[in-house]
């Protein structure tokens, strides 16, 4: 990886503090690494990290699983855990503090770390923006509070920051990066074992139990009555783990039909890098779909009382970032009670019958692609760069 023309390159010896409580979190912060050591050579790196970062020369002074907690039973299981280990940070910051504290996403944990760094005079930086621009928008003063960098990863991002006097820098996706602009679905059929020869849905119900029990069956209903009018389509679905398979296995087993489903572990982008369209749950997902050039439907239910609570509190007119990042319907969303077999059945054949239709999709994901290939790991060094040369002045 080069620099770029201009950028600073130091022979200080400075440390770099950085917290990642999840996978994703590592990915980044590892390339975040890789970006600033060609600036900083002599940097050092702790905090807390995973493989990816450690395999980078990161000290991790807290296995970052101990991090990783999701669902709200889990975290107040384990919350004595959790401030023990915040309050063990911030005093190793106090007692030797980094030229910069830099916390990636897990915004409820790092947040506050950086609110006391940055009251202690230690510069900090939240990267991958909470959605805050989405719902519980007054969220945007604490984090004016707690950072004196934010880095996102969408442009509306940038743009709602701006708005509210938030330094901030849209560093683009590091998955646009990591997607080539042009998908090799013959390729990923290959390698996957599919036929190359009739059209492919990839269903994707999502990773976690919850979802999939909530949305598995309505997927698979969904999948049945477009195998009644096209027999011909193959059904793939790509499940996390070993659990996730079993349930969807299950699921399929108590359809009253024979319904014909390939299951692959693991390989999520590859099954949506060989389909012809792909039916999914919001999220990241779409982002993906997208970055591959996919025509997608999205699907999603809640309880009626999460529904009816959402609904009061979101403030975006769409939930998948197709739409988002195009500020238009590029994707059907299909939600609550208008998720159906039938109407999710409808609107993927007619993607996946439209020729017209996958060809404008396939132009304007492309252009959307453009805009979030920004080397999101060298735009997030320079931003961060540009914060410590600032300081130093």
């Amino acid at each position: 990886m080069g620099l770029p023309l201009g950028s600073v390159v130091s022979g200080r010896r400075i440390t770099i503090a950085i917290i990642a409580g999840e996978a994703s979190g590592d990915i980044l912060g590892a390339g975040l690494m890789r970006a600033l050591r060609i600036r900083y050579p002599n940097a050092r790196f702790v905090g807390i990290g995973g493989d990816e970062m450690i395999t980078e020369g990161f000290h991790s002074l807290v296995p970052m699983e101990r991090l990783s907690v999701m669902g709200l039973v889990e975290v107040l299981g384990r919350i004595r855990e959790l401030f023990r280990i915040r309050s063990r940070l911030l005093t190793y910051f106090f007692t030797t503090p980094p030229d910069v504290v830099i916390g990636i996403d897990s915004p409820d944990f790092t947040l506050t770390i950086e609110r006391r760094c940055r009251e202690a005079g230690i510069p900090s930086v939240h990267y991958v923006s909470p959605s805050v621009w989405a719902w519980r928008q007054k969220r945007i003063f604490k984090i004016a509070k707690s950072v004196d960098l934010m880095l996102t990863l969408l442009p509306f991002e940038a743009s709602f920051y701006e708005e509210h006097q938030v330094p901030v820098a849209f560093v683009g996706h590091p998955l646009a990066d990591r997607i080539p602009l042009r998908p090799k679905t013959g390729k990923a059929r290959e390698e996957l074992g599919l036929d190359e020869n009739v059209p492919l849905l990839a269903i994707l119900p999502g990773s976690r139990a919850g979802e999939v029990e909530r949305l598995g069956t309505l997927f698979l209903e969904a999948a049945r009555w477009i195998q009644t009018r096209r027999p011909d389509i193959q059904l793939v679905i790509p499940c996390v783990n070993r659990e996730r398979e079993q349930q969807v296995r299950n699921l399929i087993e108590a359809l009253d039909v024979k319904l014909g489903v390939t299951i692959v572990r693991g390989r999520s982008r590859e099954v949506m890098a060989a389909s012809d369209v792909v039916l999914l749950a919001s999220g990241t997902a779409t982002l993906e779909a997208m970055l591959l050039k996919k025509p997608m439907v999205v699907g999603y239910r809640l309880s009626n009382a999460s529904y009816a609570l959402l609904s009061r509190l979101v403030k975006v007119p769409y939930v998948s970032l197709p739409n988002l990042l195009a500020k238009q319907p590029l994707v059907p969303e299909l939600l609550q009670h208008d998720a159906t077999p039938e109407s999710l059945g409808s609107a993927v054949l007619e993607r996946l019958e439209n020729q017209q239709e996958r060809d404008r999709l396939t132009e304007a994901f492309t252009e959307l692609h453009h805009t979030l290939k920004q080397d999101a790991d060298e735009k997030a060094a320079e931003a961060v760069s540009a914060l410590l040369e600032t300081r130093v002045e």
